[in-house]
């Protein structure tokens, strides 16, 4: 069918939310956005506005995972490949004869087959479907509920996969969000609960990827056996600082020195505000500066070489911090918050010497998917510099939004920040990720440039470097969108010089492709001069924000990632491939065409480019600048570190961002209930962050499982092809990596104390392994060699190191660096409990000692768990924090 008229069809059907718009525009050049759609047979309908509201309000809708088992799943022409069945139901308690009505919603998987004849689902666009009733659709009846069964591609193995916000749809009336799939908050524990969605009970059928997986459910009494590998110790905390130092020579052990009378700062030559932040920190946990307090003497020294280094001396007296830079000062002083707790002042006499692993220690966040507000990140920001990490990899666009206000271009924000109902794109994006059809949505929003500016000089008060990144060529459909409704506007004005200026799209390219989240319209036109007049605009435009905020742009990261197959029917393009005299042969060079030249004129303006390595991996290395950043994010269980080492090995800043350890929108545990995509990645904790060896990807062959829980083997030896060329081989001598970053992607992320759920306390970890090499990594064998889980390079040896190690922090976490995020209100995960019970008794444990647990007993009062106790029934378990103001998430086990 013609994609024009079902458009004009769906406009007319359906209007759209706070705007008035013909259902087509002769000035336009651009094409229709809906790529299909099922209209609902015009009927004589009863509906008001009243009506429609009340039906949204009583209708109940429950969402059903039904299995994953590719026998179940697939029908007899899919055996091959990988499905899943789910249904939902639908429960009125009116009597609804009318077919006039559309309920649209985000469905993460796109469906395959509609199982039930009285529905028709569609896909519009993205993960946004729609779901309409057929001529068989009988109506829905008080007190009957209907069932839509239906197949969908892949597998859903959480129960926070199915989006919130469903909302229906009537012509000329406001779309009303049905109540029943709305999140809620847990008053206790703070967390978005999903209650339209059916707890999943069978782990064969909708736990399990394939017959082959092997992954346990993280229930209380697998917790517990895995929690027996720590236990609780007092004596370790005193002088253990997360990240750990280079070297600690502690000599006293009664802790005489006693900071509760306050510091007194000598700065010397350091200027007070480059570590006011730092001081600011040690005031929250009770240091105040003071006249009569210790003295604390900053000295600048020339003879530290390493930058952001420090030593920090600590006597009966005085404490000394030296250092060369404001970070070496900085993080001093961070090291004394590290020493204490908020309920123990005190410090034992010692001497610190300490440099960082890796000069790029960073952490990522996604505000694109969904937003996330600016106190959030100056609160991310403190915590980094908390714990000397020091980039801050800023996300700002991607195809479900644009967040940051650029000079000149209004409808970035205007219509790129903000997702409703318009099916036109004139106001804003269609809805994705379950944000529903209202622009207020908090899901919504983006930094002013003033936003923008503080967030740049809170992060320079605290030596933390802000890279920001708006995802190109893929990834942009939020642009494309935005700079279609300008040309819109524009052409209708009359000025088309000024509408063809920042245009990304091609109307007369007819290339059918899909994204990995499933647009077939979220790529920029790389053959057209106006998409780069367009990114010249926009880094120009953040470089002067940065020149205002006094925080030069060093980097900027283009994303260059996942770019989809777009342009093969692109007149422009052909036009250009045939004509070029940039090397450009085909449609297929075009890709790497775009960063390289991006690359370059970032290069040209002093800013170092960066990109991810899928995307860079294209570039011909020859044309790209000398200086580029790549992130690494390919799996290691699937070879990813034969493309780390390669990237690597041409001398670039490689940066770690391996999915299966650094992607903290991934579950902690292997738990449906839990948070997060899951694709490289099941249960992805603290523990399993510490544990990473950066430094040797495939020796991690040796302790861990791949995304099924099945051991996997990484040949790191030299690999040919069959004309005998090396194609993949070990690092080269001399060559490594220049750092590590934590990713939160923030698809079903939707608020910003979830956002700190996901991050903390993993983002300590991440610290820990940026900045300290611990002793038991296995050394990298520069001449190769193949690990698996018997290959014995990682010795018992080093096993029970990592092992004492970890109980050390575990300790401090739950003893020391839960109580400062109390104080610093940051809303981290708190463990889930380990429990079972034994000879009728409930045993309890929890993965980071010293936190308090409650359990309670056949749903009666939660009760503080001192010792093995008596129970009958079911029991649940959970933990509290330090402050005791918020619960983590309860774990039931039975004693029947």
């Amino acid at each position: 069918m013609n994609k024009t008229i079902i458009a004009s069809a769906l406009l007319l059907s359906l209007g759209v939310v706070g705007c008035q718009h013909s259902s087509s525009d002769k000035s336009s050049q651009v094409k229709p956005d809906v790529q299909t759609a099922s209209i609902a047979s015009a009927v004589n309908h009863s509906w008001t506005q009243a009506a429609l509201n009340e039906f949204a309000q009583k209708l109940d809708v429950t969402y059903r995972m039904v299995s994953n088992v590719p026998d179940e799943a697939c029908s007899e022409a899919q055996k091959d490949q990988r499905c899943f069945i789910a249904e939902i139901d639908f429960t009125s308690t009116d009597n609804i004869n009318d077919t006039n009505w559309l309920i649209f919603y985000s469905q993460m998987r796109p469906v395959q087959d509609v199982l039930t004849p009285e529905f028709a689902i569609t896909r519009v666009q993205g993960d946004l479907h729609q779901i309409s009733p057929t001529d068989q659709f009988t109506g829905f009846k008080a007190g009957e509920t209907k069932t839509l069964g239906f197949r969908g591609e892949l597998w859903q193995l959480s129960e926070t996969d199915p989006m919130p916000n469903y909302y229906i749809v009537v012509e000329g009336l406001t779309p009303a969000i049905i109540t029943s799939t709305q999140v809620s908050i847990d008053a206790e524990t703070g967390m978005e609960q999903r209650p339209y969605v059916e707890a999943f009970t069978d782990a064969k059928r909708q736990y399990r990827r394939t017959d082959k997986d092997q992954l346990v459910w993280a229930k209380a009494e697998v917790l517990f056996e895995t929690n027996q590998q720590v236990s609780l110790n007092n004596q370790v905390i005193d002088n253990r600082i997360i990240p750990t130092p280079a070297s600690v020579n502690v000599t006293s052990t009664d802790k005489p020195v006693d900071l509760a009378q306050g510091i007194n700062v000598l700065y010397n030559q350091v200027k007070p505000s480059s570590v006011a932040a730092a001081l600011n920190r040690l005031s929250r946990l009770g240091v105040n500066a003071s006249d009569s307090g210790i003295k604390l003497s900053l000295n600048t020294v020339n003879d530290i070489n390493v930058p952001e280094s420090y030593q920090l001396a600590v006597a009966k007296d005085e404490i000394v911090i030296s250092a060369s830079d404001e970070a070496g000062f900085s993080y001093g002083i961070a090291s004394i918050s590290a020493l204490i707790t908020p309920d123990d002042l005190s410090l034992n006499t010692l001497e610190i010497k300490d440099s960082p692993r890796y000069d790029f220690r960073g952490m990522h966040v996604d505000v694109a998917r969904n937003f996330h507000s600016k106190q959030m990140i100056l609160d991310l920001i403190d915590q980094m510099a908390a714990y000397k990490l020091n980039k801050l990899h800023l996300h700002m666009a991607d195809d479900e939004g644009w967040r940051l206000e650029i000079d000149g271009l209004p409808e970035l924000t205007d219509i790129g920040s903000k997702r409703c109902h318009d099916l036109t794109e004139t106001t804003c994006l269609i809805p994705q990720l379950g944000s529903g059809p209202f622009a207020d949505s908090k899901v919504n929003g983006f930094y002013s440039k003033a936003d923008y500016i503080e967030i740049l000089q809170y992060a320079t008060a605290r030596q933390v470097e802000v890279i920001p990144s708006m995802d190109m060529p893929g990834h942009s459909r939020a642009a494309i969108k935005s700079m279609e409704a300008r040309y819109r506007k524009l052409m209708a004005a009359g000025n088309e010089a000024a509408a063809n200026e920042y245009l990304l799209s091609d109307a007369n390219d007819k290339t059918v492709y899909s994204s990995v989240q499933y647009y077939s319209d979220n790529t920029l036109n790389v053959c057209m001069e106006s998409t780069f007049h367009f990114v010249d605009k926009v880094i120009s435009e953040i470089a002067k924000l940065h020149q205002q905020a006094n925080h030069p742009l060093h980097r900027y990261h283009i994303g260059a990632d996942e770019t989809a197959g777009a342009w093969k029917q692109s007149p422009q393009c052909l036009t250009f491939v045939a004509n070029n005299d940039k090397g450009v042969t085909s449609v297929d060079d075009l890709g790497a065409y775009f960063i390289e030249r991006l690359s370059n004129s970032l290069a040209a303006k002093g800013i170092e480019p960066a990109g991810w390595s899928d995307g860079m991996s294209h570039t011909n290395p020859a044309n790209m600048p000398a200086k580029s950043q790549s992130n690494i994010w390919d799996v290691i269980s699937h070879d990813g570190y034969r493309l780390a080492h390669k990237q690597a090995n041409l001398g670039w800043d490689a940066v770690l961002s391996t999915p299966e350890v650094l992607y903290f929108d991934f579950p902690y545990e292997a738990d449906p209930k839990e948070h997060g995509y899951y694709w490289a990645g099941r249960a992805q904790n603290s523990q399993k962050i510490f544990n990473f060896m950066p430094d040797n990807l495939p020796a991690n062959a040796e302790q861990w499982q791949d995304i099924e829980g099945n051991p996997f083997t990484a040949d790191d030896t030299v690999k040919k092809d069959e004309t005998g060329k090396v194609i993949s081989g070990p690092l080269q001598q001399g060559k490594g990596f220049s750092g590590i970053q934590g990713q939160l992607w923030s698809e079903t992320v939707r608020s910003d104390d979830v956002a700190e759920y996901m991050i903390y306390p993993r983002v300590l970890m991440l610290a820990e392994k940026a900045w300290h090499q611990a002793d038991w990594e296995v050394p990298y064998q520069y001449s190769g060699a193949v690990y698996d889980a018997n290959s014995g390079f990682f010795t018992a040896e080093l096993r029970e190191k990592q092992q004492q190690q970890w109980n050390e922090l575990a300790n401090t976490l739950g003893q020391k660096e839960f109580a400062k995020l109390d104080k610093a209100n940051i809303a981290y995960r708190l463990p889930t409990v380990g429990a079972k019970v034994i000879n009728g008794k409930l045993h309890t444990n929890i993965a980071f000692p010293g936190l308090q647990i409650e359990y309670r007993d056949q749903r009666g009062i939660w009760t503080l768990f001192k010792q093995p106790v008596e129970v009958t029934g079911e029991v649940e378990v959970r933990t509290i924090s330090p402050d005791g103001n918020r619960k983590g998430r309860s774990l039931s086990l039975s004693n029947r």
